[in-house]
């Protein structure tokens, strides 16, 4: 049977439904979903002499294929692959809010294996998604749709429930049966449903053949519904608004209603709703009492912050914001803030400084309100001001990502890279898997002139974003100017080493 799937096989379905061109990063995920596809099916007979295969059964109906550590390295594996196909987030006022939240949920709910990751993709389509080992991604667009913070939270118990039940592998044991061509088609439509996009997804599993695409669709039916059903356990656990899950849906559903086939929200697109799916959903709700909770400022900020990423020009932004201020906005302070956020990267540091003036004064120690005020310094050509500011914060908050990768911007910009690239390297020990620290700490080290710490730090960079040549490439750079240092250029040589592995296991996933 492996003879009979090759990667190309899959990378045909990828090329005739997405019409991409062939990249290095897609052919990669065109083997892996050909390793996924040979996986499922030989480890049913492999299964009997393998123990780790055997899964604690998650109900009646509820088996699973693959081991809760396989699954864990398919998801960081994948997520290496993905990161290399889209743009993603690197703010960490916003990664920091939405994984706190997803924690929160996850803590919550029954999900055994709460090794999560998260990435947020720089998009405005209102979309997430899980990934088999943990992995959840959000569209920060999502947040500009979704109102209040129980209402994101209702998206993210959805998917924290498609993990807790092993959704993906109990959907590989369902088609196991199926051709070899059906399963390279389910598969391959799940990593483009969340990469390029709902309508290349649902072509690649029209791939399959009719009738085991029909038994599909209605496992995947069931798969939402228990999802509602075990989110909204989760948000009742977590002391959230229930009702909040059938007016997210109805507002999507409503929203659906005034869009070409062409811009169905892509969450529609890979969890389809209907009339009688949100009637559900409410008449679960009713079981609830109805959970009054205050508009939460945090996310109402977080919201703010994704308007000014995705505005097509801060000016814009500008204008959304007082025009907001204008009205009857859900969070006049938010407004607020988004104006500040948007007349900062305008230029219009002054006029920004009076806005933040007008809010911070009555929440000085908010960490949002610490970090524009650092920002508008810099703005102004003062970043001298915004570093000692930050330094005074982080001495009462050590650690703290956000504030230390301020600082750090802070410092390079007063021209005291070194200095930036200490507080980096302490904080790559704390958030080594975040590609941002990596991206800046290399622009530090090259203002410092650590060209070979520089060399490292893109390494990781590439790594974490699954571009394994030009890691190597980066090592090889800098274990040429390592040569005298015995201890850097045996860390060099064990990189390289863990490069290749790490090759070996994409290509054998």
């Amino acid at each position: 049977m492996l003879g009979n799937c090759g990667s190309q096989d899959i990378w045909s379905v990828l090329v005739q439904f997405n019409r991409q061109p062939a990249t290095p990063s897609l052919r990669a995920t065109a083997t892996l979903l050909c390793a996924l596809l040979t996986a499922s099916l030989l480890a049913a007979p492999a299964r009997a002499n393998t123990e780790e295969l055997k899964l604690p059964n998650l109900g009646e109906s509820s088996t699973s294929l693959f081991s809760a550590e396989f699954e864990h390295q398919l998801g960081r594996t994948w997520l290496k692959i993905f990161r290399s196909q889209v743009s993603t987030v690197t703010d960490p006022l916003m990664f920091d809010y939405i994984e706190n939240l997803t924690y929160q949920l996850a803590t919550h709910s029954k999900l055994e294996d709460r090794r999560l990751e998260l990435v947020v993709v720089d998009n405005p389509t209102i979309n997430a998604f899980a990934v088999p080992g943990g992995v959840i991604g959000v569209h920060n667009g999502l947040l500009l749709y979704a109102q209040t913070e129980d209402e994101l939270a209702t998206v993210l118990a959805h998917e924290i429930a498609h993990l807790s039940q092993r959704h993906f592998s109990r959907g590989v044991e369902f088609q196991k049966s199926q051709t070899p061509m059906n399963l390279a088609g389910m598969l391959a439509g799940l990593v483009l449903m969340a990469t390029a996009g709902g309508d290349a997804g649902m072509a690649a599993l029209a791939a399959s053949q009719a009738a085991a695409q029909n038994n599909a669709l209605r496992y995947s039916r069931g798969n939402e519904q228990e999802a509602d059903r075990i989110g909204m356990q989760t948000m009742v656990e977590a002391g959230m608004d229930p009702h909040a899950a059938p007016a997210m849906f109805e507002r999507m559903l409503q929203a659906s209603r005034y869009s070409s086939s062409e811009r169905i929200p892509e969450f529609m697109r890979t969890h389809p709703l209907s009339e009688n799916r949100i009637a559900d959903t409410r008449n679960r709700a009713r079981q609830y009492p109805k959970t009054i909770r205050p508009v939460s400022l945090d996310y109402q900020l977080m919201r703010a912050r994704a308007y000014v990423q995705l505005a097509n020009t801060p000016e814009e932004a500008v204008q959304r914001f007082k025009g907001e201020l204008g009205g009857t906005p859900r969070s006049r302070e938010a407004a607020q803030y988004g104006l500040v956020l948007s007349l900062t990267e305008a230029g219009r540091a002054d006029e920004a400084a009076l806005a933040l003036d007008s809010i911070w004064s009555g929440n000085p120690d908010r960490l949002e309100y610490v970090i524009a005020d650092a920002e508008i310094d810099m703005a102004r050509n003062t970043p001298e001001k915004a570093a000692e500011k930050l330094r005074k914060r982080l001495a009462l908050s050590p650690g703290n990502h956000p504030l230390t990768m301020t600082y750090a911007k802070a410092l390079m910009a007063n021209g005291e890279a070194h200095i930036a690239e200490e507080v980096l390297l302490a904080q790559s020990t704390r958030r080594p898997t975040d590609p941002g620290l990596w991206y800046l700490l290399a622009e530090v080290q090259g203002l410092s002139g650590n060209i070979a710490g520089l060399h490292q730090s893109r390494a990781e960079y590439f790594i974490l974003n699954g571009i394994l040549d030009e890691a190597e490439r980066q090592l090889s750079y800098a274990l040429k100017l390592t040569r005298n240092d015995y201890h850097t250029t045996a860390q060099v040589q064990q990189r390289l080493r863990d490069v290749a592995l790490l090759r070996q296991q994409m290509e054998s996933f």
